[in-house]
This record gives structure tokens, C-alpha cells and sequence, in this order.
């Protein structure tokens, strides 16, 4: 068995966490100056990512609802020039563009309503040789919300990324996933003790609009 079926596998079975249970700081976002960026909610990662899909449809609806801009992320490979060190450490088992497995979810790609709200990378943080950045800061923004897959790979490197760069970070718990629990927690644990707001789809409603 591959390590991409072993890591599904475990992932099919793993329940995520309340954002209670490594909360520190509480603070909601500001809708005026926020994005919601969804991390990489593509077929490769079906058996992770459908888990948590009717959590990320939700946190769009929610974010759309306060009129919260949202990007989508699609991580790709277009050849070996933009492996980076991905192509070492996964001995090649990566998302290459132009096949199913690099295209969103159907029910994702529903919800990307036009083409300059996917962003493609091929690195784990969004901000990674992409134009992300300089789109947020044109923008106004100043806080970006986290949801999608792996929690601590792409969506955690990504989160990290906003906070070192100046944006302040809001991350999911229950609408991210990754490939067992316990990497999981130790994302949240982490993010919460240095980088992000931790919430999920009941909280970030009542944070914005006070349900």
C-alpha cells in the first residue's frame, strides 16, 4: 500500500477537534478587512478532505454570507522545475497538473465562482510563489481565515506563512483535516500557542452575526 492510501485510510477514521480544547487567545474576525482562503480541496485528497467538506461548504456560505472575499487554493506540478524539495520527500507522488486528481472537488469547484478566486501553487504555503500576498495587501486586507487540507502541512505552513508576513490568522478546526488525529491536534496546539484564532463553523457564525 502507498503512503498516500495509509495516510487516507487513518484520515477516513479521525474525528477533529473543538476549538476549545487548545484555545488561547479568543477574538473574531473583522469581515471588512478578511479573505477565507480554502486550502487545496482537490480530488488527490478526496478521502481527507470529504470528511470535512460539509463543514467547508459551510465556512464559505458563512464567510460569503458577511461578505468575506474567498480564494481557493489548487496545488499543482506543471514539471520538475517546480518540485522543489516535494519531489524528494514524497518520492514523487505529487499532484500533477492537468490530471483528475488536481482538479477541485466537484462541490468545491461549484463554489469557485470565477477564475481569479483559485490560486495555484506548488509549494505548501498559498503565499509560496504566487502573487497571494501582493492581491491581499491591494485589497485591504489584514486577517485571513485557514480551512481545507492537510491541517499540517499546507494549511498550517500557509497560516504560519500569513502570520510571519503580518496578517492576522484565523484557523479551523473542524473544517480542516489531515492524516491522523494526532497530527491534527498538534497543529491546532501549536498554531493556537503562536500564530492563530482558533474556530469552528458554530463559533465563526456567532462571531459574525452574533447567532
Amino acid at each position: 500500500m502507498s503512503l498516500r492510501s495509509q495516510i487516507q485510510q487513518e484520515m477516513a477514521t479521525s474525528k477533529c477537534s473543538s476549538y476549545e480544547k487548545y484555545e488561547i487567545r479568543k477574538r473574531n474576525p473583522n469581515p471588512k478587512s478578511s479573505v477565507l482562503l480554502v486550502i487545496d480541496m482537490q480530488n488527490y485528497f478526496s478521502s481527507i478532505a470529504k470528511p470535512i467538506l460539509d463543514n467547508t461548504l459551510a465556512t464559505v456560505q458563512l464567510c460569503r454570507r458577511a461578505s468575506i472575499p474567498v480564494f481557493f487554493t489548487r496545488h499543482c506540478h506543471k514539471s520538475p522545475a517546480d518540485y522543489g524539495m516535494l519531489g524528494e520527500w514524497w518520492s514523487g507522488d505529487l499532484v500533477y497538473d492537468g490530471t483528475a486528481d488536481a482538479e477541485l472537488l466537484p462541490e468545491i469547484r461549484g463554489m469557485a465562482a470565477g477564475a481569479d478566486e483559485v490560486i495555484e501553487k506548488n509549494t505548501y504555503s498559498a503565499f509560496g510563489n504566487t502573487r497571494l500576498q501582493e492581491r491581499l495587501v491591494g485589497m485591504g486586507v489584514e486577517e485571513v481565515i485557514v480551512c481545507g487540507v492537510m491541517t499540517n502541512l499546507c494549511c498550517e505552513t500557509t497560516a504560519r506563512d500569513a502570520f510571519v508576513r503580518g496578517f492576522r490568522v484565523f484557523f479551523s478546526t473542524d473544517a480542516t483535516a489531515t492524516s491522523d488525529l494526532e497530527l491534527h491536534e498538534a497543529t491546532l496546539k501549536n498554531l493556537a500557542y503562536g500564530f492563530a484564532y482558533l474556530f469552528d463553523c458554530e463559533r465563526l457564525e456567532a462571531g459574525l452575526f452574533g447567532a
